[in-house]
């Protein structure tokens, strides 16, 4: 569903309003109302996400989840223990893993957590300023010292370092919506107060960013393109329409300097909605709007890494059966 790149729904709250536990029943609600089937694979977020009450809910769902952890002082405290002496694993793209059990202050079980670390390349330069002096810290490359990054991912997936550190990063490329609706669809905020008319006003961009997502994956099925590049050159053309035999044709001519790869783009999705109307008119089967949706489908199972049903996570003994 990331891959997808679309909306389903938007819930506009007040500004003060933005902790994990104001979109909580938003989340649980929309679980609540999908059959067991339907529901996503996981769910994933930030260290926000990370607490105690958020992993409760949706453990008594059966709802696997992937979190990022704060690095509180008792989760340092579990690093020092584990940082020397421990066999870490390859977890991809330059980092090593590590898996273990937690219980932290306020949780009512232990849960699995993967540490994650990655060395650091090249000078590194640590700069403090208080109110008195400012220091600088000279750390040259050739000095004996390991220079690390890492995180703490906490999650009821059964699944190897590996695969949990992959589907964690893989979160940020879902971010990247996020960071497209703000920056290039007009999501960066509302001066109004009135929130039925923000809310009315972020589903319209929604269902805008959701018409063009799915226009330009059928232009460019290999990989998404981003509205900064994508809308210029597409959208930056000389467009008539003609009727002849009760039939309507629409000729645009491109005008964007690239405009050999703006023609190549619009006649691949010319074609194919020719080849679903000719199908949907002689088979009375799937309309075009079905014959859209599941090229789609199979364009981005392609690309994308899909892993095995899973049954769900333990419930702890004292949750209620659902």
């Amino acid at each position: 569903m990331a891959g997808l790149r679309l909306v389903l729904d938007a819930e506009v709250l007040a500004g003060n309003e933005s902790h994990s536990n104001h979109t909580l029943p938003g989340l649980l609600r929309l679980l609540d109302q999908l059959a067991p089937e339907q529901r996503p694979y996981l769910v994933r977020g930030d260290s926000d996400f990370g607490s105690g009450r958020i992993m409760s809910e949706l453990e008594a769902r059966g709802q696997h989840y992937l979190f990022k952890l704060r690095l509180t002082k008792r989760v340092k405290q579990y690093i020092e223990r584990r940082f020397f002496g421990e066999p870490w694993s390859d977890a991809g793209a330059g980092w090593e893993g590590l898996e273990g059990e937690l219980r932290l202050t306020g949780w009512d079980r232990e849960r699995t957590i993967v540490l994650l670390r990655r060395p650091l390349q090249g000078e590194v330069l640590l700069a403090s300023q208080n109110d008195s002096q400012q220091v600088l810290a000279f750390i040259e490359e050739e000095v004996p010292v390991h220079r690390y990054e890492y995180a703490v991912l906490v999650t009821s997936l059964p699944h190897e370092v590996r695969t949990i550190a992959q589907l964690y990063r893989d979160r940020a490329d879902a971010e990247n919506s996020f960071d497209e609706l703000k920056n290039q669809w007009g999501w960066g905020g509302f001066t109004t107060k009135d929130l039925h008319r923000c809310q009315l006003t972020a589903r319209a961009v929604a269902l805008a960013y959701n018409w063009w997502s799915l226009f330009v994956r059928l232009a460019h099925p290999k990989a998404r393109l981003e509205a900064i590049t994508s809308r210029p050159l597409l959208l930056s053309g000389i467009a008539e329409k003609t009727r002849h035999a009760r039939q309507q044709q629409l000729t645009i001519t491109p005008i964007h300097g690239k405009k050999e790869q703006a023609k190549t783009l619009l006649l691949r999705v010319s074609a194919l909605l020719k080849e679903w109307q000719q199908n949907a008119e002689q088979l009375q089967i799937k309309t075009v709007w079905e014959s859209c949706c599941d090229y789609l489908i199979r364009i981005l199972t392609r690309f994308n890494w899909l892993v095995p049903a899973l049954p769900p996570p333990e419930q702890p003994a004292s949750a209620p059966a659902t």
